[in-house]
Order: C-alpha cells, then structure tokens, then sequence
C-alpha cells in the first residue's frame, strides 16, 4: 500500500531532507503549505524550497537537455547573434522526462492549493542562461506579457522553477523585488530589441522606487541560491529579472508556468509552443515519477505541428463566432 505523508507542518529546508531520505521508500507524497507559508507567499510573491528534487530526479532532466537544446526547431529560441539556446519551448510535449515533470504533484499541488482550483499548463520552458553567453532577462512581470501578448484575463497563474544547476551569485541568479506582486499589473513597453525574446518590460525609473519601498539596500532586491533540484514558487506579477551570466558555469532552469483553468487565455497571437492552447486539468503523476515507468503523452514526439504556428490578433471568441 502507498504511503502518503503530509509535509504541511514542515518547514522548506525540512521538506528537501524528507525527499532526499525517504525518496526510495515513499510512493506518495502530499505536499500542502503551512498557514505560515502562505502567509510568506501573500507578503513577498515567492516561496523558495532549497534542494527539493534529489540528485538522481535531477540527473533525469539534466541528461535530457543537450539533446533537447541540439534540435534545430523553432521551439528552440537562441541567444541574439549567437548559436547558443536562450530558452527551450513546450518540452513536455516530446520529451519523456518533461513529461513527467509537467504533472510533479511536488510542482502542482502548492499552486493548487494557492488557487483553489485545477490548472493547466499556460508555459512550459527550459531556460539556458550557458556560461559566459547567457544574456539578461530585462525586469518584468511575467503577467505582463501574458495579458497583453496571450489576454489572459487576471493574474491567477504562477511560474515553479526548478534549478538544473547549482545557482550561485555568479551565473546569473533571478532576482526578485519582494512585495512588488501587491502593485498589481504596472504598465510596460514591449522591449523588441536588447535581447532575442521580445518581452515586456518595466521602466527603470519605477524599478528604483518599488525596490526603495521594499527595503532598498536592505532586502529590497533578493536572489535565491542553491543546489540543483531546488524549486521557486513565484507570483505571476512579482517583479524579476536576472543578469547576463559572465560565469565559467551553466545556470539552467526549468519554468512551468500554470494558470487556473477558469483563467484561461483568449487569444492565439503567439504560437503554441509559447502559449498553449489545451486547457484540459493537469492530474498529477505519483511523486515517484521522474524515476519510475509511468506512461506520457508526447503529441509532438515526431515534430511540431503545423497548427502550432497559426496565430491571429482576432480574440478566438470573434474567431467562433466568425465561422
């Protein structure tokens, strides 16, 4: 019979020696957040659980990425002017162990608990940020882009990030605004150029006054580090960016962005490998999944398909209706 154990009473760094102790020996794993954690979560956008995936479910996804990032496919976006992969798009969709991970009741069920609610996959992406060439990520909210590229109707969607690589000072660690998700949704201009992904982005007079207000030189930007495997928990309007990563060592990071089904998005201007468009429930694997035998889907196994890159301006309700 499986064991489930419940780690709601335990703290962050608690959690992460659990799974690495007891990974062998636990089938099922419930893990709920404290009252104390979502109070942490309610006040500064983020939850960071350091080392939360062990060394050998890490090894999984590490292994997998070379042979992901050698494919020449437009899911594959490149640094600007260089060869090197800036961020890997929709690998759930055709490969095995990203599969698995889009349904980690470890990555799913604290954001259910946040929302109430069942969640679909809005974004799957697998970030390079490669030793001496990754290139910055300008300060933005993720929601940002969500509403105005994809019409996502209202914040209720979260990114979990996942570290493939020790995150040190030096590789380009995120870097967060904490309590800047409370401003809500800032406007922001859509920056076409500085790097290879058009994003939307904040101006930096309002990044000097919203990290001022949360604490200026003492805590007013924060930056979790760690091993592999730890895990991010962030707000979708939390204010973030990261630096070029001018360090002799890789810094990449697995983004499953989730969004409450009843959010769903209501354009298709951007192609499916960025914003997706099946909004069917994720129901999650068992929490042994990334090192057991369990049966995905892979719907883009043997290539893209040519629908994913039809897109329109037109709001797909006018779409219907249309025809």
């Amino acid at each position: 019979m499986a064991k489930c154990i419940g780690l709601g009473v335990k703290s962050q760094s608690e959690v992460a020696i659990i799974y690495r102790i007891l990974n062998t020996a636990i089938v099922e794993i419930e893990m709920k957040l404290t009252p104390e954690q979502h109070a942490q979560f309610d006040k500064e956008g983020y939850l960071f659980f350091p080392g939360l995936f062990s060394p050998e479910e890490t090894r999984v996804m590490v292994e997998e990425v070379p042979r992901l990032y050698s494919r020449q496919e437009a899911f594959n976006v490149r640094e600007k002017g260089k060869d090197v992969v800036r961020t890997n798009f929709a690998a759930h969709l055709y490969s095995e162990p990203f599969a698995k991970l889009a349904r980690h009741p470890r990555m799913i069920d604290p954001v259910e608990d946040l929302f109430g609610e069942k969640l679909y996959m809005h974004q799957f992406k697998i970030n390079g940020k490669m030793a001496f060439e990754g290139d910055v990520w300008q300060w933005h909210q993720d929601y940002g882009t969500w509403l105005n590229d994809d019409m996502m109707p209202t914040e209720r969607a979260m990114n979990v990030a996942i570290f493939l690589d020790d995150v040190n000072s030096f590789n380009g660690p995120l870097m967060f605004i904490p309590g800047s998700h409370k401003k809500g949704v800032i406007d922001a201009k859509h920056d076409l150029t500085t790097t290879s992904y058009p994003l939307w982005t904040v101006d930096n007079d309002l990044i000097a006054q919203l990290v001022q207000r949360a604490g200026g030189k003492e805590g007013g930007i924060v930056s979790p580090t760690g091993p592999a495997g730890s895990m991010i928990l962030f707000h979708s309007c939390l204010v973030h960016a990261s630096a070029s990563n001018l360090s002799p060592w890789n810094r990449v990071s697995v983004y499953l962005s989730l969004c409450a089904v009843s959010n769903h998005i209501k354009r298709h201007k951007r192609p499916e490998y960025i914003a997706h468009r099946d909004f069917t429930p994720i129901e999650c694997l068992p929490d042994d999944g990334l090192l057991n035998n369990y049966p995905v889907d892979l719907p883009w196994a043997k290539g893209l398909q040519a629908s994913a890159l039809v897109t329109t301006d037109v709001p797909f309700d006018q779409v219907q209706k249309a025809a």
